[in-house]
């Protein structure tokens, strides 16, 4: 059985157009996302951006052009005239040639502990399928949710969900990603992508982030989100805190993304006739567990119990992240589990991506672009209604994350959200889950968060396919956003309004 994906990406560019021929609309999607870089260059700085206590943010000439920097890596990550680590690339190089940072920082970005962290997630994924940990589980799975193929997405996702509890999520999907590759290999022995395909993949990615909201040990985020509460508005929110008020939001979540998925891409056969037999026969011909995969479980087990430890022991706070599951790469490869094929193997255009994405958050941030949206953005809000500005901070979260790495979104937008709140007379408890939720959840970018880019591996949907899911997604995101607001964290006990 194959594991291999059943077809490339359909944005790949240049194959629309024959040989020799004018591609026009790749030439047309690059002309654009430079005609808008230059318009934020040339344009005249707008107007400084003024917070309540009546400080004002200008907008530097390098905040203008990370802003067109910004989008034109956004039209172009979207609609992929060029391969999307080589438009990571551009952000570098367009950084370096305007002036707009330095070129060392610029492409220092790419080294980020946050890119090795991803590395070493998808490392993980190919000691999954190397070892054949990957066929055990796809076929146990299977032998579990049945024939249904509504049930299998239902499946996947709840698994998917309940591996975010005990560890990141982008280690979450690049492990799961293998098993998914397995499941869909007897489904589907054609070329070209189906509706299911589409539909499990990027349900696995939707999922993840509704399942890394539940607890701390599911993303970075949140730890930095209770830092700065604490900090600005000297609230303390503890571990099982976040648990008991997020749970039933990223269950919610998940039924919802399930049910999406049902409606816009609903599964060509209702029924895959034979699965079950043909994965318990699979299943028992894999025999007994193998060195490789006890390696590997022992492995990956000890480095997520290391990451979970973390918060709760104050010793190992300190500690790297980023290297705890780097060991695992190591050991893999110390101890024969994986070899230089599986090395030369590694999907380095969405390493190039998350560099690219660092590249472009550190950029917004330290040019002050992404501060002065941030005020601007919210003092829109001062003096209206405090449903309205809770549900605006809510969409500027969720545009932001799906630019900027969420640790980065909470960092700069959170402190300035917690300050508003006191003006608006909302409990900063609200604004700091309404920071959680929406960061957990961005659905529109693959640089949004790493399980999206790791879903695209599949080659089953585009850029443009997954925009165009996560635009109804991420409103209904902000509904329920709305709902917690208004229904679950109230009956829970969570303080709604300050005083």
């Amino acid at each position: 059985m194959s594991e291999e994906p059943r077809s490339e990406s359909k944005d790949d560019p240049g194959d629309s157009a024959a040989p020799n021929t004018l591609d026009w609309r790749r030439w047309s999607i690059l002309a654009a996302g430079l005609a808008v870089f230059f318009l934020f260059w040339f344009m005249d700085a707008p107007a400084p951006a003024v917070d309540p206590a009546g400080e004002e943010f200008p907008l530097s000439d390098a905040g203008k052009a990370a802003l067109g920097l910004f989008l034109l890596a956004a039209i172009w990550w979207v609609f992929t005239p060029i391969p999307i680590g080589v438009t990571a690339i551009a952000i570098g190089v367009f950084q370096a040639l305007f002036l707009i940072r330095p070129p060392e920082v610029a492409f220092g970005n790419f080294m980020d502990p946050a890119v090795w962290f991803i590395f070493a997630s998808l490392v993980i994924g190919i000691a999954f399928t190397k070892s054949g940990l990957t066929q055990r589980l796809a076929y146990r799975m299977l032998m579990t949710v049945g024939e249904r193929t509504s049930t299998i997405y239902l499946g996947t996702f709840l698994v998917t969900v309940a591996l975010t509890l005990v560890m990141a999520h982008t280690a979450v999907a690049a492990t799961i990603f293998p098993v998914l590759l397995a499941i869909y290999s007897l489904y589907d022995a054609g070329e070209r992508p189906t509706r299911f395909g589409k539909g499990l993949f990027i349900g696995m990615a939707f999922a993840a982030g509704a399942g890394s909201i539940i607890t701390l040990l599911g993303s970075a985020r949140g730890i930095v989100g209770i830092s700065f509460a604490r900090d600005v508005a000297d609230i303390d929110v503890g571990f099982f805190e976040v648990t008991y008020y997020l749970a039933p939001v990223g269950l919610l979540m998940t039924v919802l993304i399930w049910w999406m998925m049902l409606i816009f891409f609903p599964p060509e056969k209702k029924r895959i006739e034979g699965l079950t037999e043909v994965a318990e026969r699979r299943y028992r011909e894999l025999g007994a567990m193998k060195r490789d995969e006890w390696l590997t479980i022992l492995i990956v087990v000890g480095a997520v119990l290391v990451l979970a430890l973390q918060a709760m022991v104050p010793a190992l706070e300190p500690v790297s992240r980023p290297a705890i599951l780097l060991v695992t790469t190591l050991l893999f490869f110390a101890l024969g589990v994986l070899t230089l094929k599986e090395l030369e193997e590694i999907p380095w255009n969405i390493i190039l991506l998350f560099g690219g994405a660092m590249s472009i958050g550190f950029c917004l941030w330290q040019t002050g672009a992404a501060e002065w949206l941030a005020i601007t953005w919210l003092g829109m809000f001062e003096g209206a209604h405090w449903l309205l500005f809770v549900l605006g901070l809510g969409l500027f979260f969720v545009v932001m994350t799906n630019v900027i790495m969420n640790v980065a979104a909470i960092a700069i937008v959170l402190p300035v959200a917690l300050v508003m709140a006191g003006y608006m007379g909302v409990s900063p408890h609200v604004v700091l889950f309404v920071a959680l939720v929406a960061t957990g959840m961005p659905f529109l970018f693959l640089v949004g968060a790493a399980p999206n880019a790791i879903a695209y591996q599949s080659g089953q949907f585009s850029t443009w396919e997954f925009f165009r899911t996560g635009v109804p997604a991420s409103i209904v995101l902000t509904v329920v956003i709305g709902f917690s607001v208004l229904v679950i964290w109230p009956v829970l006990g969570m303080p709604i309004l300050a005083g």
